[in-house]
């Protein structure tokens, strides 16, 4: 039986879903994370093994697979030739049958129509895109937590940091700050200035942005500094949407990512700044949404997606 697949391939796991040809869900499930880092030889490596680990699951079920669609994080046109090579002997699918976009764009794809609206996508990182009916791409944002990448959960985390330790610097003691301290103390694992170093410049922005929970924890408990970075992060997420509705034009806006369940106040600071527009939080199924691009119930993502090696 020709069936279509959907990958969904993030950092720390992998989903996938095969659907017929009338979009009709056929079976799915879960593999490792993977990247699509290529140019690296142990991320190659990482993301060939994830590929052959779905590719062993489905095998049982006899399925032939006619299409791929894949939203991979870290994903670039640099590397679009070489993943679909890695895709295509895996499964036995032909390049021109294989559509490759980084997860941020699958994201979209699973919430809009072509053009339909904009996504602001707020975990580790933060990131704006809107893309046209007519494959135009708008992109705000996402350019990594040494410049920016503001709103998310690593910029939370380093400026919950950075505000405690400014406090220690000036009074001798975290007393001002109490609540918040002790919340990333915890997490990182001590009360001396090593264990945070060690946490921070021994890890990537994955583990750093772990620490956004400390933060929305002390402000579950009442810390008034910790409450005030999170509202600061769903203002910086609404400048997001309001640069991409100055770029292309006013319409919904779906905020996605694990930001937004951090803490309510987050979300009400995104609506009190973006006050008249159309706001959504969204949590389509990426996977699933991958599977029916191919398929022949509905051809307008494949037409957008077909004329780019990337959209990333």
């Amino acid at each position: 039986m020709n069936v279509h697949m959907g990958l969904d391939i993030g950092g720390t796991a992998s989903r996938f879903v095969l659907c017929g040809d009338d979009g009709r869900e056929l079976t799915r499930g879960k593999a490792p994370g993977a990247t699509g880092h290529v140019f690296n030889p142990a991320e190659k490596d990482r993301l060939r093994h994830t590929l052959a680990i779905i590719a062993a699951a489905i095998a049982a079920d006899g399925y032939t697979i006619a299409s791929i669609t894949a939203g991979l994080t870290g994903y670039g046109a640099a590397v679009s030739d070489e993943v679909t090579a890695l895709a295509g002997a895996v499964f036995g699918v032909a390049p021109d049958a294989i559509i490759l976009i980084d997860d941020v764009a699958l994201a979209y794809l699973a919430n809009f129509a072509p053009g339909e609206g904009h996504l602001v996508s707020a975990g580790t990182g933060s990131i704006g895109i809107h893309i046209g009916a007519d494959g135009d791409f708008v992109r705000v944002g996402g350019r990594g937590i040494l410049i920016d990448d503001a709103g998310s959960g690593s910029w939370i985390a380093l400026r919950a940091l950075d505000r405690i330790y400014r406090v220690l610097d000036h009074d001798g003691s975290f007393d001002a700050v109490s609540g918040l301290a002790q919340n990333l103390q915890a997490q990182v694992g001590g009360a001396d200035w090593h264990a945070t170093r060690q946490f921070i410049y021994a890890g990537d922005r994955g583990r750093i942005g772990t620490l956004a929970v400390a933060v929305a924890r002390a402000a579950e408990d009442g810390d008034a500094v910790a409450a005030t970075i999170l509202r600061e992060a769903g203002a910086e997420l609404a400048r997001l949407a309001e640069a991409l509705t100055a770029r292309a034009g006013r319409r919904p806006i779906g905020f996605a990512g694990g930001v937004l369940s951090l803490h309510p106040s987050i979300g009400a600071e995104i609506r009190r700044q973006l006050d008249g527009h159309d706001v959504r939080l969204v949590s389509a199924d990426a996977a699933l949404a991958a599977a029916r691009t191919q398929t022949l119930a509905d051809d307008r993502w494949r037409r957008v997606l077909a004329g780019r090696a990337s959209i990333a």
